[in-house]
């Protein structure tokens, strides 16, 4: 059994899960930060693949992800990742399957990180009324309803977003931190020099 949260339920223990979602054009860094860092935290992540399991990023790396979007459950999801990008953040906007794990997120109060562009698929769905947010500079006009921030990350509720490839890191720490405490966070940065 991979790493992960296990909690029990009655005497049957299961495993949370967190979904990082890459679609064609994504931005590497903010992909594969929060994928390694999690991991890192022993915490159960999968990537998924949107139209297929080999995405191609916007630099040119190619990632074959752990599953396609035909292959997702929302069964003991725990937080679902959106990097940004372009044109990535256009076609994870565009996913059917996206936009579906998102009203679940915000309709059942789990957690949701979303970086760089990818904030604006929020605001373009209205979600962010009275949220303090942040985003890549430029995208603050469709981050409808929003407050907006000049920090690198911000957390509002269950709701972790980040400005741009540079916060990845930080962005990434702070889902680890929200998850499992800010003593394990701090520990797995340390850990990493």
């Amino acid at each position: 059994m991979k790493g992960g949260a296990v909690y029990t339920v009655g005497y049957k223990p299961f495993i949370l899960m967190i979904y990082v979602f890459f679609a064609h054009g994504f931005e590497e860094i903010e992909a594969v930060t929060p994928v390694d860092i999690l991991r890192r935290a022993e915490l159960e992540v999968v990537t998924v693949g949107i139209g297929a399991k080999t995405i191609t990023g916007s630099h040119g790396i190619t990632v074959h992800c752990d599953i396609s979007d035909r292959e997702t459950s929302s069964k003991n999801l725990e937080m679902i990742v959106l990097p940004g990008g372009l044109p990535g953040t256009l076609n994870l906007e565009k996913s059917k399957v996206v936009q579906a794990y998102i009203d679940h997120v915000i309709e059942n109060g789990i957690w949701l990180g979303a970086i760089c562009a990818a904030p604006s698929i929020l605001g373009h769905k209205g979600v962010l009324a009275g949220k303090t947010v942040t985003c890549f500079p430029g995208y603050e006009e469709q981050l409808t309803g929003a407050v907006i921030s000049p920090e690198r990350v911000v957390q509002d509720g269950k709701l972790i977003t980040g400005k741009g490839a540079g916060a990845a890191k930080e962005f990434s720490l702070r889902l680890v931190q929200c998850l499992l405490g800010k003593e394990r966070a701090d520990l797995l940065e340390a850990s990493m020099q």
